[in-house]
């Protein structure tokens, strides 16, 4: 069974910064990609940012420009540097493991307000 652990959720003001990152553990293999997916209450998950273990990166419009991945195959470590916050970011994001199959950690809130 994998275990991801997110950190580095928060308050912050709109423009400013934060970054997330997670660490898997419990697997004796390294998964095709992780990434971080975002949900708000009552509505569906949303797909964030993903990066394959060769470096490749995708990312969703919304976030394509402010937010950067990045990840550490030897620490099973993903990294999500955000950016230019918006109000409209705030969400749990949690980080995800495509294994297969896919593993979603339990999240951090992040919060954009003044």
């Amino acid at each position: 069974q994998v275990q991801l652990v997110e950190s580095g959720g928060g308050l912050v003001q709109p423009g400013g910064s934060l970054r997330l990152s997670c660490t898997a553990s419990g697997s004796s293999f390294s998964p095709v990609a992780m990434g971080w997916s975002r949900q708000v209450p009552g509505k569906e998950r949303e797909f964030v940012a993903r990066i394959f273990t060769g470096g490749n990166a995708n990312y969703a419009d919304s976030v394509s420009g402010r937010f950067t991945i990045s990840r550490d195959n030897a620490k099973n470590t993903v990294y999500l540097q955000m950016n230019s916050l918006k109000p409209e970011d705030s969400a749990v994001y949690s980080c995800t493991w495509y294994g297969p199959p896919i593993y979603w950690g339990q999240g951090t809130q992040v919060t954009v307000s003044s």
